[in-house]
């Protein structure tokens, strides 16, 4: 199994759309990329904290590349607002690809590069390092799922 964590806006949305992938064995939705450890979703909310709202999918690498995972990662948010997916605005709803190793880093690069054709904005989606996850609060969890929708 190996990690792979995305931020593209309201983590509801994305995590449901993970959750479709054939290969991914688990999904979480939590907080990454700030300065605060242990931050709560009202902490992450006041935009001061710098967590990106995040989704961490675990996945089985024999049944769905990273690559894959990366095209319904660019499916699923537009990679040209800064702080911004629809009309979510902060710094929590930032694009954001956290690599989890080398191989991960070179083809978020790659993808990026290959999406940059397709807009005539620049691209504003953050390649970093994965840093620490903290999970969001239950409730969070398969938010839509559990609430029997398929969108925000």
């Amino acid at each position: 199994m190996e990690k792979a964590t995305f931020a593209a806006g309201c983590f509801w949305g994305v995590e449901a759309a993970f959750r479709q992938i054939k290969g991914v064995k688990s999904t979480a939705v939590g907080y990454m990329g700030g300065h605060m450890e242990n931050p709560t979703y009202e902490d992450v909310c006041t935009d001061e904290r710098g967590h990106a709202e995040a989704v961490q999918v675990e996945f089985d690498p024999e049944i769905v590349s990273y690559e894959e995972l990366l095209k319904v990662f660019w499916e699923n948010n537009n990679p040209t607002t800064l702080n911004r997916q629809g009309p979510d605005v902060g710094t929590q709803y930032r694009s954001a690809i956290f690599y989890h190793n080398e191989k991960q880093k070179q083809a978020a690069i790659k993808s990026k590069e290959e999406q940059q054709k397709k807009y005539k904005a620049r691209i504003v989606t953050e390649i970093t390092k994965a840093a620490e996850f903290y999970k969001a609060e239950e409730y969070h969890q398969q938010y839509l799922e559990k609430r029997e929708l398929s969108t925000c």
